[in-house]
């Protein structure tokens, strides 16, 4: 595979948003298609990614067939994607994190396991800012609690997360590095396994997204401290952002549609018309309501400029973590 240029200025035109060259087709689609979720169940791409694929499926008249590939924080199932035959009979469910990875192997001298620019935006379905949660018996109260005993304990308090220099692990550093506090890094296989970690008792936070975190809130399993976005969540009135804390700490996990770069344009033309009408489906919209993820739908021309825009300042924040030890 030919290395290509690092994310950077050129990168949205790059992003390629009809694919490849029309190809003749037969009735696209004419089989199953299969949805690579390049994480385990109960993280916030399966999540998302569930609903999608049975009410696509519904509306194309051919499963929509979720395949769960976890692994280096995304990076095994994207790369899977990537070097997929580029016909429409596999698509990718992506989280933010699909932006950094190729950046973060670069940080760790091996070349990258996939390309951005292998990629064509589909649609956006989704954004969230992460919610920092604790268990609900441990010591944590609030963030300035957190914030305290980190200070007093440097490095001893842990946080878990979907993988090195995932989503998970970001979005916790960009909060440290605005409380000015170090914390030890634990990486699981995905957010659904450190979400278990942290109702087990094996680590003490965790940054999640809503959809896999709010019911175990509202349970009484989990405690959350802060959003990372600009402002409270609706459907977490009572639990502060970050911003309003004092931190300059902002980040939205999002989840969206990307197909192989050389997908044909008749093909994208399907997929992403098909995109289009579920996330208007009632059905859908009534599944993402019970996880209370709200839908931030964008075609691929918006999408693509808003993937561009984030990988931009996700580098930079991966770069500030710098190279980490390999174990």
């Amino acid at each position: 595979m030919k290395r290509r240029a690092i994310l950077g200025a050129a990168l949205l035109p790059a992003l390629s948003i009809e694919g490849g060259p029309a190809a003749a087709q037969d009735a696209y689609p004419s089989r199953p298609i299969q949805m690579i979720v390049p994480f385990p169940p109960g993280g916030v791409a399966d999540i998302t990614g569930r609903p999608v694929a049975h009410v696509m499926g519904k509306l194309l008249k051919q499963s929509v067939v979720v395949q769960n590939k976890p692994g280096a924080g995304g990076s095994v199932g994207a790369a899977l994607a990537a070097r997929a035959t580029p016909d429409g009979y596999t698509i990718l469910m992506a989280l933010s994190s699909i932006s950094v990875l190729p950046v973060a192997d670069r940080l760790q001298g091996r070349p990258a396991a996939y390309e951005l620019d292998q990629f064509a935006p589909i649609a956006l379905i989704s954004a969230d800012p992460t919610v920092l949660v604790v268990s609900a018996d441990g010591p944590y109260k609030t963030l300035k609690d957190f914030v305290e005993a980190a200070k007093a304990k440097p490095d001893k308090i842990n946080y878990g997360s979907s993988g090195v220099y995932g989503t998970l692990h970001v979005a916790m550093e960009i909060f440290a590095a605005a409380a000015d506090i170090k914390l030890f890094h634990i990486p699981y296989q995905g957010g659904g396994p450190a979400v278990a970690a942290l109702l087990g008792g094996q680590i003490d936070a965790l940054a999640s997204g809503p959809s896999a975190a709010i019911g175990q809130i509202k349970g009484g399993k989990m405690r959350a401290l802060a959003v990372w976005g600009d402002k409270r969540l609706a459907s977490l009135p009572d639990v502060p952002s970050m911003k309003e804390l004092g931190y300059d700490a902002t980040f939205y996990i999002w989840s969206g549609l990307f197909a192989p770069v050389a997908t044909p344009a008749p093909v994208m033309t399907v997929l992403r018309d098909a995109v289009k009408r579920t996330v208007e489906d009632p059905e859908f919209k009534e599944a993402m309501a019970k996880v209370e993820t709200p839908i931030a739908y964008l075609d691929a021309p918006a999408f693509a400029a808003f993937v561009a825009a984030d990988a931009k300042r996700l580098a930079i924040a991966v770069e500030r973590i710098g190279k980490v030890p390999e174990k």
